[in-house]
């Protein structure tokens, strides 16, 4: 098949593409800059339209591309370009895809377990409600813009976790305090986070794009989410170092502002019902096979 990706050259892009291609399959990907390269595309999410023609002999559509959210403080243009990249990259190509006169078999699209807000230890799963703030806004607004492709494709959100690798995203940025001896807890260390590593999440992507039956959301998190006390005491033990020097929550907010409140303090506790009952199984279950798979 041939495989359009946005978003591939980012941590699920990479692998996700090597996945692809060790079955034998074409992955065309949609870059804002071109190369000059053959199997590329050039897209951008800050226009207003996209032609059709720019998906012409695209069988299969992975949206990945976005704004890095944990990537500076929170400001105003900031949440600003969070909410547009996701937003109206999805919408463009969502109405080039209504646009199609041979539409794409699936649109997957990137969305995150955020959409849920902070429940504290509430049990929450594809059926449950978004929940309310600056993160569920975006994620209801981000699976809505979807809406002009559902009646030409399969469409299906990933609503993804915490993704665990030394090579990019939130673990990356734990490491090298982790590994000095400096870790410890955030704020009560009672908020739950869901995650899971990157190996698994580029295969759900996978999955989903593959498996004409996976439809609408699914959970982008193992089946056992932890607690950031949790957390902080298995990465730890991973690492054979201490974690004895927690950050208060006030702390937490002088430094990361908003970032904080949605990120490190808030408390998601999704479990992937949808995604298992559609017949996928993740490769690392729990948190401290998971991270010892890395080799940190």
């Amino acid at each position: 098949m041939n495989i359009f990706i946005t978003g591939a050259s980012g941590l699920l892009g990479s692998r996700l593409t090597k996945l692809f291609e060790a079955d034998g399959h074409t992955v065309t990907k949609l870059t804002r800059k071109s190369s000059g390269k053959p199997n590329e595309r050039v897209w951008d999410a800050r226009v207003q339209s996209l032609s059709p023609a720019v998906l012409d002999g695209c069988e299969v559509l992975v949206h990945l591309a976005g704004e890095n959210i944990g990537d500076g403080r929170w400001t105003e243009k900031k949440k600003e370009k969070i909410r547009e990249s996701r937003v109206n990259g999805t919408r463009i190509l969502a109405e080039a895809i209504q646009g199609m006169s041979s539409p794409p078999q699936a649109f997957i699209c990137a969305s995150a377990t955020g959409y849920y807000g902070d429940r504290g230890a509430e049990i929450l799963t594809e059926k449950s409600e978004p929940g309310e703030g600056f993160l569920p806004e975006v994620c209801v607004a981000w699976e809505k813009a979807a809406d002009p492709a559902r009646d030409r494709t399969r469409v299906v959100h990933v609503r993804t976790g915490v993704v665990l690798s030394p090579d990019g995203g939130a673990l990356a940025k734990m490491l090298f305090p982790f590994k000095m001896g400096v870790g410890g807890v955030i704020g009560s260390g009672n908020q739950y986070m869901s995650w899971i590593t990157a190996e698994d999440s580029a295969r759900l992507f996978q999955y989903a794009a593959m498996t004409d039956q996976v439809v609408g959301p699914v959970n982008g998190g193992t089946e056992n989410p932890v607690t950031n006390r949790e957390f902080t005491k298995t990465l730890g033990k991973v690492l054979f170092r201490p974690t004895i020097f927690p950050i208060p929550a006030f702390g937490a907010k002088m430094a990361f502002g908003q970032m904080a409140e949605d990120l490190l303090l808030a408390s998601t506790r999704a479990i992937p019902e949808a995604t298992m009952d559609f017949g996928f199984s993740f490769r690392h279950p729990t948190l401290e096979e998971a991270l010892r798979s890395l080799d940190l």
